[in-house]
């Protein structure tokens, strides 16, 4: 089994900056991609930030420069640093890995349980 714990959502007045994290556990043998994805009031899942298995960091638009994303030293880990802060940006936000269990398996996506971020304007 494996299992997503993140933490650091809650309620800012837009400006105000969050970071969230997002510890993987669990039978692991390696994690490809991890990253973050958000599903605002009344509309579909999206993604926000998303770490490659080959290094890069991928943003949508609407957070480009604003966010930052990164794995721990551990790579079982990831963060969102969450700068400038929107009302837009509300949403119940959902870490994301691509995980493989053991060598000879395919890997496969594991969620966590989402945490609330609220911005105020």
């Amino acid at each position: 089994q494996v299992q997503l714990v993140e933490s650091g959502g809650g309620s800012v007045q837009a400006g105000e900056s969050l970071r969230l994290s997002c510890a993987v556990s669990g039978t692991i043998f390696s994690i490809n991609a991890m990253g973050w994805y958000r599903l605002p009031p009344g509309k579909q899942r999206e993604p926000v930030a998303i770490f490659t298995s080959g290094g890069s960091r991928n943003y949508a638009d609407a957070v480009k420069g604003r966010f930052f994303i990164a794995r721990g030293n551990a790579k079982n880990t990831v963060y969102l640093q969450m700068d400038s802060l929107k009302p837009e940006d509300t949403a119940v936000y959902y870490c994301n890995a691509d995980v493989l269990q053991a060598y000879y398996s395919d890997p496969e996506a594991y969620w966590g349980q989402g945490t609330q971020v609220t911005v105020s304007s």
